[in-house]
């Protein structure tokens, strides 16, 4: 007797009146809407606006929906396209069937369509919208469990899932793969976060090094599972899958380190060239309200004393105009006006002595008259 385990859900759907809401798909639309919440907010932290990353994931996540599903019809076309299969099925993507390799391979298509519409470097984009991604795979995880799908070996651990039987699959209990990759996700999310900012990741190394973190936990969640798949040598062909992704994540991290270190410093030109605009509108702004503090006091303002930058401050400066000659005039005549008075007073003395001689001469003539008399 089993003593403790997992169980799995009865059923996938609920049925809201004539509305049934599967459990598959509301967790997919959950970790979509964590991505774009996470994604905006690291968004807005580097520097960009905020609805931006929901903006452009209107393209991105239609695109790796179908990239997503064409990626597991192709690698599992024996499911819908061999003999006593209906291909219609194809179509039903709510019965489960995303293959992450495809979504975001497409997704990042139609990522590159939105970033391009809003003059956004795609790198950038990603490196904010990485660890959301690696969530919104974790919060994905649990729809495989409403679905009782894609588990592991069987085993007697304490956390095994338990699965009923239906078409495809048999009673018992089984390694809760789901479960395995949904902590493992959240853990490289956090990983991705926190080397960002330690080692100041951009340039899409952020992107990249979830993309290796995750390939790492892939290899071994695969490698319990056993569900039908195409193998490669004996090892499933999504082993190879993320061995090979994971490699090249590596390589494009050690390269873009050396050719473009550091972080991006402007990740929404649009924006920085509109705040410079209104940045130098303001600065004229501020100027013309200004400049009549400046004024001539000629016009009936009183002199600040600050220098109005229409005259030279250096009066040897070669650009100082020439002083008013009227000017020099008043001056000239306001220093040689004391010589003039001195001359004029001396005039005035030497023009009163032929007055002052004759009487002089008359007394003498008394004087010797007297003495001849």
């Amino acid at each position: 007797m089993d003593l403790a385990y997992i169980p799995s859900p009865s059923t996938g759907v609920i049925h809201l009146g004539p509305i049934p809401l599967r459990g598959y798909a509301f967790c997919i639309i959950l970790g979509v809407f964590v991505a774009v919440w996470l994604g905006n907010k690291r968004w807005v932290a580097r520097g960009g606006t905020a609805g931006t990353v929901a903006d452009i994931a209107v393209w991105a996540v239609p695109f790796g929906l179908v990239g997503g599903r064409l990626y597991h019809v192709i690698t599992d076309y024996q499911l819908y396209f061999s003999e006593g299969k209906n291909w219609v099925d194809a179509f039903k993507i709510w019965e489960g069937g995303l293959g992450i390799w495809g979504a975001i391979a497409l997704g990042a298509v139609g990522a590159w369509i939105g970033c391009r519409r809003r003059g956004i470097p795609l790198p950038a984009y990603a490196d904010a919208i990485a660890p959301g991604i690696a969530l919104a795979q974790g919060i994905g995880r649990w729809g495989n469990w409403f679905n009782q799908e894609l588990y592991g070996k069987p085993t007697d651990l304490p956390w095994a899932l338990k699965i009923s039987a239906g078409p495809n699959r048999d009673a018992g209990l089984y390694h809760p793969t789901f479960l395995y990759e949904f902590l493992w996700d959240i853990a490289v999310a956090f990983f991705v976060i926190w080397a960002g900012r330690r080692f100041k990741m951009g340039h899409g190394r952020t992107f990249a090094l979830y993309v290796a973190a995750y390939c790492a936990g892939r290899t071994w969640t695969e490698y319990l599972r056993i569900d039908e798949a195409h193998h490669i040598f004996g090892v499933r062909l999504n082993v190879w899958t993320a061995i090979l992704v994971g490699l090249l994540a590596i390589v494009y991290i050690v390269i873009s380190a050396k050719v473009r270190p550091g972080q991006e410093e402007v990740v929404e030109p649009r924006k920085a060239a509109e705040a410079k605009a209104a940045g130098t509108a303001k600065d004229d702004t501020e100027g013309a309200d200004a400049e009549p503090k400046d004024a001539d006091p000629k016009d009936g303002e009183k002199p600040t004393g600050k220098p109005t930058g229409k005259e030279p401050a250096d009066p040897l400066s070669k650009d100082a105009k020439a002083e008013d000659p009227k000017a020099e005039d008043t001056k000239a005549e306001t220093k040689t006006e004391p010589k003039d008075k001195a001359e004029d007073a001396a005039t005035s003395e030497d023009d009163t002595e032929p007055k002052d001689k004759p009487k002089a001469e008359d007394e003498d003539e008394v004087k010797d008259g007297a003495g001849k008399r």
